[in-house]
């Protein structure tokens, strides 16, 4: 199993309103490849606190309606493990990220990763190689 970063729905998901470079547009497909994995069968986890980046972003870019009917799709999902996060997992992440230089919410990926025995993240986040963690982009 692996956890599903934030940004891999964000860039399955949103259609962009103008032409991309083809940084973007390589990571728009990886990550449409790994949705669609997800939507066949392969198992992932993710957080609460995760998925509501995902609600911030896609109701600034793409509407409420949009937002909510994603997001109780993916709580729908049997493949999509949800993690809950307490105010402990909190201060463990905003140890974690002084101490590695990441933000808090990357640190906060790592410490349910760790909990899960999850060495894998699908992100086109780099920072996770401060913690070493294994990033799958494709």
């Amino acid at each position: 199993m692996r956890f599903i970063d934030t940004n891999v729905f964000i860039y399955a998901v949103l259609k962009p309103k103008t032409s991309l470079p083809d940084a973007v547009l390589r990571k728009k497909t990886a990550a449409k490849n790994i949705f669609l994995r997800v939507n066949t069968g392969e198992p992932v986890t993710t957080t609460t606190v995760h998925l509501s980046e995902v609600a911030n972003v896609l109701e600034d870019a793409a509407g409420i309606s949009f937002a909510a009917d994603l997001l109780s799709a993916i709580l729908l999902k049997p493949t999509i493990n949800v993690e809950p996060v307490s105010a402990d997992d909190y201060r463990e992440s905003i140890r974690l990220a002084q101490k590695s230089a990441v933000s808090i919410n990357d640190a906060l990926a790592v410490i349910i990763m760790e909990r899960q025995g999850i060495d894998e993240i699908y992100t086109f986040d780099r920072h996770f190689k401060q913690v070493k963690v294994r990033i799958v982009q494709e």
